[in-house]
């Protein structure tokens, strides 16, 4: 559950810093994994940033992409959503199931 808060802290701590006006924050269990999808008012896409263990900030897609089983980004009539699918169980060998890494 401790992935599931941070994604949720990084998509919509973006949504509220790059979007003007509401977002909406949706949590749907879905077979093993909780859809976490964020709407936002910006149609613009985020720029998904190289990683770079050099650069101060602006790691949170990186995060979200690196803990996420999967993401996606889609365009709606009115701005844009991102979701991505966090496991909730780990697998027997100690990773973190669903890591992309």
């Amino acid at each position: 559950m401790s992935m599931v808060q941070l994604v949720v802290s990084e998509l919509v701590t973006n949504a509220r810093k790059y979007a003007p006006g509401p977002c909406l924050l949706t949590l749907e269990v879905n077979g093993g994994a909780i859809e976490v999808s964020v709407w936002d008012s910006n149609p613009t896409p985020p720029a998904i940033l190289t990683p770079d263990p050099t650069r101060i900030g602006q790691h949170g897609l990186e995060i979200v992409m690196a803990v996420g089983q999967s993401f996606a980004i889609h365009r709606e009539p009115v701005g844009k959503r991102i979701t991505t699918a966090i496991v909730l169980a780990d697998d027997p060998g100690g990773d973190a199931a669903g890591r992309q890494l």
